[in-house]
């Protein structure tokens, strides 16, 4: 007597492609979230930035002018030129402090998300070396 047994490999295999799928779709879900985190993050160092940057912009404006007034009336009858000139000179090296640790401010700042992309590289690197 002949049978036809068709071979217990297609349950197999559709398990192993289920267990597949869902081990790609949990990855993906994994670094959504890692980079809805880190996208949260960036958002938040922006606003801090931009708030730290409109203070001291306020604060700094209203001193300087202040302080450029005491001066030149305190000078206005003597040396009322020489003073706006060293104020302006001053104000120019100020500017460029400013600008040179702001750069520097940058610079130290962490790649916008990093973690999602070393995460993202090791994925790969893992794929490539299974291959």
């Amino acid at each position: 007597m002949v049978t036809n047994r068709t071979p217990s490999a297609t349950p197999g295999f559709a398990e192993s492609l289920r267990a597949l799928g869902d081990g790609l779709l949990s990855t993906v879900e994994d670094r959504l979230g890692l980079f809805s985190i880190e996208l949260q993050e960036e958002k938040f160092r922006l606003i801090q930035t931009v708030i730290w940057i409109g203070a001291a912009i306020c604060t700094g404006m209203l001193a300087v002018t202040f302080a450029s007034l005491t001066l030149v009336y305190i000078f206005w009858d003597s040396a009322r030129l020489a003073v706006l000139a060293g104020l302006a000179v001053f104000y120019v090296c100020a500017l460029a402090a400013i600008v040179i640790a702001f750069r520097r401010f940058i610079a130290r700042q962490p790649a916008p998300f990093s973690a999602t992309r070393e995460e993202i590289g090791e994925d790969v690197a893992c794929i490539r070396k299974r291959k």
